[in-house]
């Protein structure tokens, strides 16, 4: 299991600063990229990103929730640690996404709102890495873990079946949640406001690292 730490809820202005803050107690960084249109709200594009990357080693898990993923991805600097996933449901169809971003040479994930059917990500299970369940509306931090998300997870565990394919899980986690979402079957745990909302980021990650893998 891997525990990433959602930059949504790092000091924008101070971002290189704040990673340093998480280096040893986290496994990836997770970057929202949102576009205004595919979601309410802007944040950050390809420069930030990229112009984060010598300032860390862990890998980059970027979350693209924009219309056009297909089109954006490849301004992003990756390597095979790292991953770009993408919506089902946005503008440019799942096949170019995916063809798009293998390309790149990192890892591919694809992604569905929360009130989105689930069997809408099925018929890509075999050709990508992960797939990233959201537990609370994309689009803002902060939010409140929907419960319903439990069992999205266990019922993608079932469709993946034997197939090498993480699930990750991303929204409204925290030391009270964490276990059961791992217990439905999640291999990443995505947190946001959980690590960096606290005055020690480092203790808040090992702490929900901790509560994540007790008793496994």
């Amino acid at each position: 299991m891997k525990l990433a730490a959602s930059l949504l809820s790092a000091d924008f202005a101070h971002l290189a600063r704040d990673v340093g803050r998480v280096e040893g107690a986290v496994h990836l960084l997770h970057l929202d990229v949102m576009d205004g249109h595919f979601v309410p709200n802007l944040t950050f594009g390809p420069p930030v990103a990229n112009a984060l990357r010598p300032h860390t080693r862990l890998p980059f898990a970027i979350h693209l929730m924009i219309e056009r993923p297909a089109h954006y991805a490849p301004r992003f600097k990756v390597g095979p640690e790292d991953s770009i996933t993408f919506h089902v449901e946005a503008a440019d169809p799942p096949e170019e996404a995916l063809k798009v971003i293998r390309a790149l040479g990192c890892r591919v994930g694809i992604s569905s709102r929360p009130r989105t059917p689930l069997e809408h990500l099925f018929p890509y299970l075999g050709a990508v890495d992960l797939v990233l369940v959201m537990s609370v509306e994309p689009g803002f931090g902060g939010q409140a873990f929907l419960p319903e998300a439990l069992d999205r997870i266990r019922a993608l565990r079932r469709a993946i079946g034997g197939r090498g394919v993480e699930i990750a899980v991303d929204g409204g986690i925290g030391p009270e949640n964490v276990r059961a979402v791992v217990e439905a079957g999640a291999d990443v745990i995505v947190a946001g406001s959980a690590i960096f909302g606290k005055t020690d980021p480092a203790a808040a990650a090992r702490e929900l690292w901790a509560r994540a893998t007790k008793g496994s």
